[in-house]
């Protein structure tokens, strides 16, 4: 991602907070939320303002004018690698890549639909944000699937994990609240990390395609946008013992995830993916996603 400038500053996302500054982002993050997203369309896990912006891409399509170099190969390996990475094109293994941390993203997130308050039994902020915030994932998904078709795979489903990893997404929201709260904190920024490096792909992979480049693009970028909003408000759970907890699982955790994606070796450094999280403060991102985003008001400068 290019960085406008001039450049905006802020604190490290493991800043220190105290209770009353967290409570006060809550309600500040819902209000946001509220307006970013638009109305929840509960039934569809929708909201108004993200299916008028899916609408505008969907009717005004782009699509690559070059097809992979081998979509047999994407479809093959998309759900489990069967090749050697090093014999697949690195278009493909973008793909793929995308589609195995698109498809974790879309098993949790229904996981945790199914284990959350319907909005019309909210009784707390941190319940009409779960919603709100959960819609926003579904949205996610829809964007992905226009990603596939604009570079003409068709033929992307959601496939669910094993029925071991299944269970273990279930169980996910039941976990404790510290722990839980510390590994939701680190996936939404191993995913902010992950969408920045993509975002780097795309021009070394797609170069040849600045149509298709710039509407997959789009759609990141309207990804990024709420994730790193999330990043802020998973945050905002985390007290001084939490946050110490998280930062010590970004490594870990950031190895463990990859660990099951092998292509992933060929696309990303995770090490500095690692150095990244650990050093995570917004910096890297352009200005004018920031500016639409949401920051905890203990991680800006003012």
């Amino acid at each position: 991602m290019v960085e406008d400038s001039p450049r905006l500053r802020f604190r490290s996302i493991f800043t220190d907070s105290t209770p009353d500054e967290r409570r006060q982002n809550f309600e500040d993050y819902l209000v946001f939320t509220r307006a970013h997203g638009g109305e929840l369309l509960e039934p569809d896990k929708d909201l108004t303002r993200k299916r008028a912006q899916l609408s505008h891409f969907r009717t005004r399509p782009v699509r690559s004018r070059r097809s992979l170099v081998d979509q047999a190969a994407f479809y093959r390996n998309h759900l489990v690698f069967r090749d050697d990475p090093a014999t697949i094109d690195g278009r493909t293994l973008l793909w793929t890549c995308v589609y195995k941390f698109a498809r974790h993203e879309w098993v949790g997130i229904t996981a945790a639909w199914e284990a959350s308050t319907p909005l019309a039994n909210a009784k707390t902020t941190v319940d009409r944000i779960s919603r709100h915030h959960l819609a926003e994932e579904f949205c996610h998904i829809r964007y992905f699937e226009e990603m596939f078709r604009t570079v003409a795979l068709d033929e992307v489903i959601w496939v669910p994990l094993s029925p071991f990893q299944q269970r273990l997404y279930r169980l996910f929201p039941r976990i404790p609240g510290v722990l839980t709260d510390s590994l939701g904190f680190v996936t939404e920024l191993l995913g902010v990390l992950f969408y920045r490096r993509m975002d780097a792909l795309l021009d070394e992979l797609l170069g040849d395609e600045p149509e298709a480049r710039t509407r997959v693009r789009e759609l990141l970028y309207e990804i990024t946008v709420d994730e790193l909003a999330h990043v802020g408000q998973r945050r905002n759970f985390l007290g001084g013992a939490a946050i110490r907890i998280a930062r010590r699982l970004v490594a870990p955790f950031f190895r463990a995830f990859v660990r099951d994606i092998p292509e992933s070796r060929r696309l990303l450094d995770i090490d500095q993916m690692v150095r990244d999280g650990r050093a995570f403060d917004y910096s890297g991102y352009p200005r004018r996603l920031l500016e639409r985003t949401w920051i905890p008001s203990y991680c800006r400068v003012t």
